[in-house]
């Protein structure tokens, strides 16, 4: 009964944000609750418990009444927290379900607090003290209650939208934590000239930086190669640790069930034994390394075959050169010769001026050796080999090295104690013991652990005290081991899993202690900076923006006037960033978006206008205009065009959320259902309005509003918005599908796919990990597995994972797998015979309809590139029956082979009346027309996706026929200034170069080849370049 009461009033207050105490909440809940099921309590002793821990009705009335409050109000309020008595018992049975429910009292699943049948109340107690410090900020219930009357009422629009529409002055874009160069073009050109100039032990470096610009171009295949180029550099040890730790965290394998930090896989450029070997060899980085052939030495096959004990034989002519240590009682008799030969100071104790030279017995009680350890050391000096010696043995050695300066033995047992450390606990232990005894590889062993933990173990104050306490970071800076990309890698988990927390805050002050360049100390007080906005420290992120700034940094400015604007001083914000776009001759759009904080009116508007033209990927702009559209005018539905403008080619959780919010005021419970539940997919623990309200709850107070779909159901409606070409529509129904099933990995690949198509990389790969970690066999996981190598760029082990997934069972999935990775290259004629059997045979295998689709539109595609028209507009022909609308774009493209280019158009025309998303299409179409309906198809595509780079080449390319110059190179720059991409800088470096302005096209062609270093038509044109340049 107790336990229905507690429930039912929590699970409001999550849902609403209502933050009062519920004072009945104790750990004596389970006695009550064994008392209610073991006793046959009398009705007065149930009505007793009632009293005790229910609300006094009485005096809600009385509040309500003072408080002019309707009698239907007082209804609703009886009805929503009172329960049914005649029920109570039945309620009670399930006690421990409703106490396990992470709805019930879990603000975000971050927090993973369970609870046990015995300490249910506990458990809730202990999850709301975690969040202790989010829910103060919450409205109380009295509070709300004070408020209009249908703030509370669960059946009115108003009770959905508990806190009102957003207002503009609440409005804010985010500081991005990350460089921003005035001129981007010219950064990566200048990093490509310095990479190829400089030696090779600084080319790790440069790659990290160009690591570092590249975020802020948002493409997560170049972030990850310039980190695969900086790991394939290093020289040292550390660096390579570091790299492989951070490219294991990219693919974040430790959200794979069943896996180790040591799982390797197969290439150098991961493995954690090859990390351990000091040397540059980058040609060596990506072949296949030796994990899956390594040797256990563990076996005894050690050609040492001496016994450990005293009474070791040796030959006549060695009994000159016998020396006896002395351990307290216990002999070892040694060879004094080898002994000496271990280093420097014991060949001058045993054959120098020292008094032990002149004996045959030395003690040697003193020194922190064992019986056993001087053995071991016997043994070394003879065969050089630790191999039969324990570690704690090994340990001892190690000691006595560093005490005598025997610098091989001390390298041997750094060898073997870094061989041993297999967890995170063996290496917080032996970290200690290395950085004591000054041993490099042992160091690196651990720290290797550790960091492939990342980010399980952020939080473990043991960790933490390591990397964030001046003492440790001194100490590991004498083994080799502080580095500014060390804490680069620490600072950015830490930021990504809390920004606000003080590790992060710790990790920064570490990083900005390791910064040595330029660029990263503004990186590092960037960031810093952004940490301490968050944190609305203002004071501390002033003083970090400025620095930063004085780096050479200027979009820090950026923090500088946001820090003076929260404190106040709107004028002096608006005249810094007034500076900045004064001073430069092409500003960018961050600059007007940042301005148009510190205008109003109609110079805000024109601000935000401006930012939209130069960066249309800015989406303050939109949001801004559209919530002012419903504050000023009330044009909600107006308001929401606004947002598809961007929602069209950048899908956002903010964006997302605020078109739910619209949908909602205008009561279209589907839309927003459908708005939430895409967001949920992109962050599966996003709170709603100013994190208030949690996402999931709020899809389920709308479910009440809607009629809800069966299984059946939402297979049509996926059906139907996959052939629609409707991603954000499809996201949605297959989030609903997951909440009735989540156990069904097809389901989670199926989302992948949609965010994928959406550009939404990072959630589609943990969509792939889950379906990877609830597949129903082994041969399904090793395909999943398969996708997830695939997108993380190793293609030939995505292969191999599915040639092993078809040899234990013929599956649809296995195959297409295959032929996909294959065909993801050039394809000569027989390769390409060898993919179309892999894809008939795939068709051949049990699959949906969707996944039938697209594998008769894949080989529909190898068809024509074969030259096989009428097979290819036979498989087209069958994915249209099954509702492949994409399928329209194959056969239009067999028309135009035959030279039909009307039937071309027309089937275009058929994709772009069906499809939702139709930039795509347009696109395609402009190239079965002529030129004037070619420019209206084109300019309609960059409307609606202005990040298409198709169409500024086409029209750069009429503009330069007709000899206009200067206006074909304009229309390259303005989309290179928010995406820089390699083919648009590679044809506006081949205009530079056919107009003799051969400075600018070694400029954009060094740019071009920083971002992929094996654009053969940019070399080509890189090289003439080079030779005109040099010829003139």
């Amino acid at each position: 009964m107790l336990a229905v009461v507690e429930s039912r009033i929590y699970f409001f207050a999550t849902i609403f944000g209502f933050d009062f105490e519920i004072g009945f909440m104790s750990a004596s809940i389970d006695n009550e609750a064994n008392q209610l099921k073991s006793s046959n309590l009398s009705k007065s002793r149930l009505a007793n418990l009632i009293r005790q821990y229910s609300f006094d009705i009485s005096n809600e009335a009385n509040q309500l009444k003072s408080s002019n409050l309707s009698k239907s109000r007082l209804a609703n309020l009886i009805r929503q927290y009172s329960f049914d008595i005649s029920n109570a018992t039945m309620r009670y049975l399930k006690l421990k379900d409703r106490c396990k429910t992470t709805q019930v009292y879990a603000f975000t699943p971050s927090s993973t607090a369970t609870s046990t049948p015995t300490s249910a109340a506990v458990a809730i107690a202990t999850a709301t003290a975690n969040k202790r410090h989010h829910l103060e900020q919450l409205p109380t219930l009295n509070s709300i209650l004070r408020e209009s009357v249908d703030t509370v009422l669960v059946s009115t629009t108003k009770t959905l939208l508990p806190y009102g529409l957003p207002r503009t002055d609440s409005l804010e874009p985010r500081i991005d934590p990350y460089l921003k160069s005035e001129d981007f073009v010219q950064s990566l050109a200048e990093l490509y000239r310095r990479e190829n100039s400089g030696p090779d032990s600084d080319k790790s470096l440069v790659h990290l930086e160009q690591y570092t610009m590249s975020l802020s171009n948002g493409d997560p295949k170049i972030t990850r190669r310039r980190l695969q180029f900086a790991r394939k550099h290093a020289v040292d040890v550390h660096t390579k640790v570091v790299l492989s730790a951070w490219l294991r965290y990219e693919r974040r394998e430790d959200e794979l069930v069943g896996t180790s930090p040591f799982d390797c896989i197969g290439r150098n450029l991961e493995c954690p034994k090859s990390a351990l070997i000091h040397g540059y060899d980058p040609d060596s980085v990506f072949d296949h390394c030796q994990c899956s052939r390594a040797i256990d030495s563990s076996n005894g096959n050690s050609d040492i075959n001496y016994i450990l004990d005293g009474n070791d034989q040796f030959s006549s002519s060695d009994l000159d050169e016998i020396v006896c240590f002395c351990i307290g009682k216990e002999e070892v008799y040694c060879n004094r010769g080898r002994v000496a030969s271990l280093s420097r100071p014991l060949k001058a104790m045993l054959y120098g001026n020292f008094v032990e030279s002149m004996k045959n017995s030395i003690d040697f009680s003193g020194i922190g050796i064992s019986v056993e350890g001087m053995r071991a050391v016997r043994l070394f000096s003879e065969s050089k080999k630790l191999d039969s010696c324990l570690p704690n043995v090994v340990m001892e050695i190690l000691s006595f090295a560093n005490r005598f300066c025997c610098e091989e033995m001390k390298s041997a047992c750094d060898n073997y104690l870094a061989s041993l450390v297999s967890n995170i606990d063996e290496a917080l232990i032996l970290i200690d013991y290395a950085l004591e005894e000054k041993v490099t590889l042992l160091t690196a062993s651990c720290l290797q652990v550790i960091l492939r933990e990342l980010p399980g173990c952020l939080h473990n104050s043991k960790v933490m005290n390591i990397f964030c306490s001046s003492e440790a970071r001194a100490r590991l800076a004498m083994v080799g081991h502080s580095s500014f990309l060390l804490f680069y890698f620490l600072s950015q988990v830490a930021m990504e899993e809390d920004m606000t927390s003080n590790v992060t805050v710790n990790l920064f002050e570490r990083l900005i202690e390791c910064s040595t360049e330029r660029w990263q100390k503004a990186l590092a007080f960037h960031q810093l900076g952004c940490v301490f906005l968050e944190r609305k420290e203002f004071n501390e992120a002033h003083h970090c923006y400025e620095a930063a700034a004085e780096m050479g940094h200027v979009y820090s400015l950026a923090g500088v006037a946001r820090t003076k604007f929260r404190q106040g001083q709107r004028c002096l914000a608006h005249d810094i960033i007034n500076s900045i776009i004064s001073k430069n001759k092409y500003p960018m759009g961050w600059m007007y978006q940042e301005r148009s904080l510190y205008n109003s009116g109609m110079e805000k508007i024109l601000d935000l206008n401006e930012a939209t033209r130069l960066d249309p990927t800015l989406s303050f702009p939109y949001k801004y205009r559209a919530v002012s559209m419903v504050e000023e005018k009330n044009q909600t539905e107006a308001a929401i065009k606004e947002l598809n403008r961007i929602l069209r080619f950048k899908v956002s959780s903010d964006c997302l959320e605020l078109r739910a919010w619209f949908h909602i005021a205008l009561e279209d419970y589907n839309a927003a259902i459908r708005d939430i539940q895409a967001l949920l997919t992109l962050e599966p623990n996003y709170m709603m309005f100013n994190g208030k309200v949690i996402g999931s709850h709020l899809v389920e107070l709308l479910g009440q509003h809607v009629n809800q779909w069966s299984p059946a159901d939402c297979w049509m409606q996926l059906y139907d918005r996959w052939s629609s070409v409707d991603d954000i529509g499809s996201l949605a129904v297959v989030h609903q599908m997951l909440i009735n099933n989540p156990e069904k990995s097809i389901l989670w690949f199926r989302q992948s796919l949609l965010l994928l198509r959406l550009n939404c990389q990072k959630a589609a790969m943990r969509s792939l990990r889950f379906a990877r970690n609830h597949s129903s066999s082994y041969c399904e996981r090793l395909v999943y597995e398969g996708w997830i190598l695939y997108d993380s760029d190793y293609r030939e082990e995505a292969i191999t994972k599915a040639e092993e997934s078809i040899s234990l069972q013929r599956s649809f999935e296995a195959f297409f797998l295959k032929a996909y990775a294959l065909a993801d290259t050039y394809l000569d004629p027989e390769s390409a015979s060898y993919v179309i059997e892999l894809l008939e045979e795939a068709l051949r295998c049990p699959s949906d309809g969707l996944r039938k689709g697209q594998a008769l539109n894949n080989l529909g595609s190898i068809f024509v590139d074969c030259g096989k028209l009428d097979c290819a507009a036979d498989c087209y022909m069958s994915a249209l029956k099954i509702k492949h609308t994409r399928a329209h774009q194959g056969l239009a493209r067999v028309y135009h082979h035959k030279n039909d280019k009307k039937s071309a158009y027309d089937e275009m025309t058929k994709l772009i009346e069906k499809a939702e998303n139709k930039a795509s299409a347009y696109e395609k179409r402009s190239e079965y027309c002529d030129r004037e309906l070619a420019n209206d198809d084109l300019s309609m595509a960059t409307q609606l996706d202005p990040l298409r780079t198709y169409p500024y080449r086409y029209r750069a390319a009429v503009l330069m026929d007709d000899q206009k110059e200067n206006e074909a190179v304009e229309e390259l720059t303005k989309a290179i200034a928010f995406k820089p991409d390699v083919q648009m800088l590679n044809l506006r470096a081949a205009f530079h170069e056919s107009m003799g302005d051969l400075s600018s096209a070694l400029r954009d062609c060094e740019a071009a080849l920083c971002l992929d270093p094996d654009h053969k038509d940019t070399l080509n044109l890189y090289n003439c370049a080079r030779t005109r340049a040099v010829s003139t």
